[in-house]
């Protein structure tokens, strides 16, 4: 994995792409539609990428193997984070800047921020195992003053 893109430089590869056919697709079939497309196809995206990282995690997937890959995200000081709490089950922190959301919003994306990048969280973690939970209640895409996200590894799930 180290040869692999930072995830914010594939982020912003990604989104110039997708804007271009977000805007055929609005023309052709609504606004309302595009946007469902486009969310449903990032949310598999966002499942298949974390099913890959679970195979290559050593060890097999765990709370301390995705604790692991997190530099990927914060490369190029992507994410500023403070660590909340980090235990063997729990991995709680805030996000204090997001360059994602200020690079949507400089690609005037704004309004797809939270599709292409904040809808991948809690399908990344379906897809990296059943067993990893995610709680977020505000995002700074959605206009907050952090991001809160709550990770726990819940054993007694499937």
């Amino acid at each position: 994995m180290s040869d692999a893109l930072p995830i914010l430089t594939q982020r912003r590869i990604e989104a110039a792409f997708a804007k271009g056919i977000y805007d055929e697709m609005k023309e052709e079939v609504g606004e309302a539609t595009a946007k469902r497309i486009l969310t449903n196809a990032v949310i598999k995206l966002a499942k298949q990428a974390a099913a890959e990282m679970a195979r290559d995690a050593p060890g097999g997937a765990s709370l301390d193997s995705f604790r692991g890959i997190q530099p990927r995200w914060t490369a190029e000081d992507a994410l500023r984070i403070d660590v909340v709490k980090s235990t063997e089950t729990e991995f709680h922190f805030n996000v204090t800047r997001c360059r994602y959301a200020e690079m949507y919003r400089a690609m005037g994306l704004a309004d797809l921020g939270a599709v292409l990048s904040c809808n991948r969280d809690g399908a990344f973690c379906e897809g990296y195992d059943p067993h990893l939970k995610l709680q977020r209640t505000q995002t700074l895409m959605g206009g907050a003053t952090q991001c809160d996200f709550r990770y726990r590894w819940d054993a007694g799930s499937p």
